[in-house]
């Protein structure tokens, strides 16, 4: 009688899950600039980490938002090729892409790296915002689409289980022990049956509920591009102005602009101070050229920007060249023509600026404006003559100051990051003159700042004591600094104090070329 054949297993082969969370196809160029633009974002890296906690593949979706705007040829993946629980997203980008605010938001975008990341951040804080108001999305939907995520970690797990089970060898066990380990396989399979049943289950689901909110959630989305390409397009104005108002002749980073503009979004103040900076400041460089008679300037390096006058002779070359000539156009736009960087009398040092800035409630307003129109200003002055600048904003005695370094670089660079921390803080409160002049002389007293004179911008609606006035004008001639005060009198202001220890005073009442020189000529 022939002996009876064993049974044998059956290999049961599974269909992987797909690892990928992105909806929309992009190459290593387009992966490589917004990892970059996130690098350098603290303000995306925290929507990033926000939305994170509300959403499963948040990150993934403000990247694949990113590719919406940025790439010049858009490509989904099928939906066989992403995992069940970015359904969201691609409902979401869908929203984003219809209607014909998208094509007026990408016009402003398209393979822009800067604005496209500016963009992405609006949109992404925008949304998470409709999130948690639970405008498209109630909790029901939120827990669903975690149990997915959930489900496909358990999935993933099961299916790790089985395989491995394969890798244990069977000619050291015993017949009881291929047994089990046969029973062991058979079970394992069915758990993973049973896995993959339930997330089909709850993905059906998942589709059912995501049509119900499909033309809320269009409405809604089409709703926030409108508002952010009306909010792009002031942003990038301001930006422009800030740049040119406080420009150092070198490009900024893709990243570093994002911040900028998304401080500028939206803020009225900050618009509003630009504009008086950029003025004030043009006056004062107008004064200071005729105060002074300039020697004569001499080659200094190779840098980029869009001066004519100063161009290397190649680039005047591709002037003549019909293929080359829109690229000088190009490149003439974006400020990235080789040119010559000329060195003149402005840029041999002089002593450091100390500004005291009166950031007290009686400071709010116009007078909050002007104070830092005038500092900025100055600021400028300090960068072009390479000199340090440090800002010291005060207010009660119980408030601390604000103490920054404005242009602590090698080569006296402004940094774009501190002087809007310096335009966007205002601590309100009472007024006290003593810390922020102590803290001045505490600065003096260091090497780097010696020969430093300091500047008090403020309304003058304060009192000291008589005996700190008498030992800090002591200290003033010991130290041999100046202090020039300069009175922000648009509205109530105040004199007396001021005399008490100031070696000059000037005010302001209104922008004019005489109020203009006696602030800006003495630095």
């Amino acid at each position: 009688m022939p002996p009876r054949s064993k049974k044998t297993p059956i290999k049961r082969i599974f269909q992987p899950l797909p690892q990928n969370t992105f909806w929309i196809d992009s190459d290593a160029y387009d992966r490589r600039a917004y990892g970059q633009l996130r690098s350098d974002s603290p303000s995306l890296q925290m929507l990033e980490e926000q939305g994170s906690t509300l959403l499963p593949h948040f990150g993934s979706l403000l990247q694949d938002i990113f590719s919406l705007l940025f790439k010049a040829n858009i490509i989904y993946h099928k939906e066989a090729e992403v995992l069940p629980s970015a359904l969201l997203n691609e409902r979401l980008l869908k929203a984003i892409g219809q209607g014909s605010q998208y094509d007026f938001l990408r016009e402003q975008t398209l393979l822009n790296e800067a604005r496209a990341g500016l963009s992405t951040l609006l949109l992404g804080e925008r949304l998470l915002a409709q999130v948690r108001e639970e405008k498209f999305l109630n909790r029901r939907d939120l827990r669903d689409l975690w149990d997915i995520r959930k489900q496909e970690e358990i999935l993933n797990q099961k299916r790790d289980e089985y395989e491995n089970a394969d890798t244990i060898p069977e000619e050291n066990l015993s017949q009881d022990g291929k047994k089990a380990l046969d029973k062991a396989k058979e079970r394992m399979g069915g758990e993973v049956q049973g896995a993959e049943a339930s997330l089909r289950h709850k993905t059906a689901q998942l589709k059912e509920d995501l049509k119900q909110i499909d033309a809320q959630a269009t409405n809604r989305m089409q709703a926030e591009a409108i508002k952010v390409a009306q909010q792009l397009e002031d942003a990038t104005e301001e930006a422009e102005t800030w740049g040119t108002t406080l420009g150092t002749g070198q490009k900024s980073p893709p990243g570093q602009k994002l911040e900028l503009g998304r401080r500028l979004a939206g803020n009225a103040k900050l618009k509003k101070l630009a504009r008086l900076v950029g003025r004030m400041k043009f006056h004062a460089m107008a004064l200071r050229t005729k105060a002074f008679e300039r020697s004569n300037e001499e080659v200094l390096e190779v840098e980029r920007g869009d001066s004519i006058h100063r161009l290397l002779p190649h680039e005047m070359l591709t002037l003549h060249h019909p293929a080359l000539r829109k690229d000088f156009l190009r490149r003439y736009l974006d400020q990235e023509l080789i040119q010559y960087s000329l060195r003149g009398v402005e840029e041999k040092g002089k002593g450091p600026m100390i500004v005291c800035l009166d950031g007290s409630s009686s400071m709010a307003g116009d007078k909050e404006i002007w104070s830092k129109a005038v500092t900025l200003t100055l600021l400028e002055i300090a960068r072009r003559q390479r000199r340090l600048f440090r800002s010291i904003c005060f207010s009660s005695e119980e408030t601390p100051l604000q103490i920054l370094d404005m242009n602590s670089r090698d080569r006296y660079e402004i940094e774009t990051k501190t002087v809007m921390d310096l335009a966007e803080y205002f601590p309100g409160g009472g007024t006290d003159f003593q810390r922020p002049l102590d803290a001045a002389l505490e600065c003096l007293k260091h090497a780097r700042f010696k020969k430093g004179d300091v500047v008090f911008i403020t309304d003058g609606e304060c009192q000291v004591a008589s005996e700190w006035a008498e030992q800090f004008r002591k200290e003033k001639e010991r130290l041999g600094f100046s202090l020039f005060s300069i009175l922000i009198d648009v509205g109530s202001a105040s004199l007396g104090t001021l005399t008490e220890f100031s070696d000059r005073i000037t005010t302001i009442k209104q922008l004019t070329g005489d109020e203009t020189k006696d602030i800006f000529v003495k630095f």
